[in-house]
């Protein structure tokens, strides 16, 4: 039995095409389509349901020291209302998940799980929680909408004023309100544009829906699925835990050395990631040349030789090309390098790019 956002009648009265998701049944797109949704939060605006989203809170006067232990990035000098990006290992260095954890105040941060493992990263914090803290499993009582593009913020400021909207990026107003109702706006997404995502009462998401997709109608806001979702997040070439990252791959290995604090005190798989030394993988994005779409879990190899891979491809509708991250063999290739991918018994002609593919103009 899929579970349902308190969101699921709005995206049934717009013709979202249900599909399960993570335990629950969200709209992968609607009738507009993939590619118009993607372009629309490209060069307009689009709005995403992510009520499926995982949300804990911590709290107590150890609250920062069980983050410290548990996260590989480091909360020593976070500040109110600050938002950041953290991976969480296994004592193998593997990656647990990866997530993001807001700073309330001194003793209070919401961290924000992915859906799919909401329950295993409540568990594993309940496994390694000391002294004073406490951990919450909060998610039913939050929906979470995500308006992004680069007209996002001019249709937020019609249901606003400015001590609501965050200044800057990773960063939160935890006592905002949008369109009346009260609501947590945070400075984040999941797209490579600018935006925000809004924590609010379940039983007020229909309501918030309703009143961003009403004053977002001149700027061309449109409803957008999961499928435009995965699209935007791999042109801009954001991990997906399951693709690029899991138990099995370290955060290092998985591009995200700036978010490992190698220099803190401790943390769970920190001996781990020592003992291992260099990566012995590493992340790459490959440019399509040949032609056929590449997918996950097909081999890279080079010259002949298999060197890796891949974890996520698709089309992107922005860049025009399709586009693939791989995990391959540290050092095997360099920028420029024309590698093959077998593309079910088909061999497929891809470049060796730099990352991120695509980078919005700020």
């Amino acid at each position: 039995m899929e579970l349902k956002t308190p969101l699921y009648e709005e995206h049934v009265k717009a013709g979202g095409k249900m599909v399960p998701f993570a335990g629950y049944s969200l709209p992968v797109q609607y009738p507009t389509g993939v590619i118009k949704e993607h372009m629309a939060v490209r060069t307009r605006a689009g709005l995403f349901d992510v009520s499926h989203m995982g949300e804990i809170l911590c709290t107590g006067e150890d609250a920062k020291a069980n983050l410290q232990m548990l996260l590989t990035n480091d909360y020593t000098k976070i500040k109110d209302g600050q938002a950041k990006y953290s991976p969480m290992c296994n004592e193998h260095g593997g990656t647990v998940d990866d997530l993001i954890v807001y700073r309330k105040f001194e003793e209070e941060y919401l961290i924000v799980v992915n859906a799919a493992n909401k329950g295993k990263d409540y568990q594993w914090m309940l496994d390694h929680q000391f002294g004073n803290v406490a951990f919450t499993d909060v998610s039913d009582q939050y929906a979470q909408l995500a308006l992004q593009g680069p007209k996002a913020l001019e249709i937020l400021r019609k249901l606003t004023d400015e001590e609501s909207i965050p200044e800057k990026y990773y960063h939160a107003v935890f006592d905002g309100r949008v369109a009346e109702i009260p609501c947590i706006v945070s400075r984040t997404g999941y797209t490579g544009e600018d935006g925000v995502e809004l924590y609010l009462a379940a039983e007020y998401a229909p309501q918030m829906w309703n009143a961003l997709l009403e004053a977002g109608k001149e700027e061309g806001l449109i409803p957008c699925g999961l499928g435009a979702r995965d699209t935007l997040r791999m042109e801009a070439a954001m991990p997906l835990y399951g693709h690029e990252m899991n138990e099995e791959v370290t955060p290092l290995e998985a591009g995200l050395q700036f978010a490992v604090k190698m220099a803190k005190e401790n943390f769970i798989g920190k001996k781990a990631l020592e003992e291992a030394g260099e990566p012995k993988r590493e992340r790459i994005g490959l440019k399509v040349t040949g032609r056929g779409i590449i997918r996950e879990e097909q081999k890279v190899s080079l010259e002949g030789t298999e060197i890796g891979t891949t974890t996520s491809g698709t089309h992107c509708p922005y860049l025009g090309y399709p586009i693939a991250m791989a995990l391959v063999k540290a050092g095997a290739v360099r920028t420029g390098d024309k590698v093959e991918v077998d593309v079910r018994g088909r061999s497929v002609e891809a470049e060796v790019v730099d990352l991120p593919f695509y980078k919005r103009q700020k």
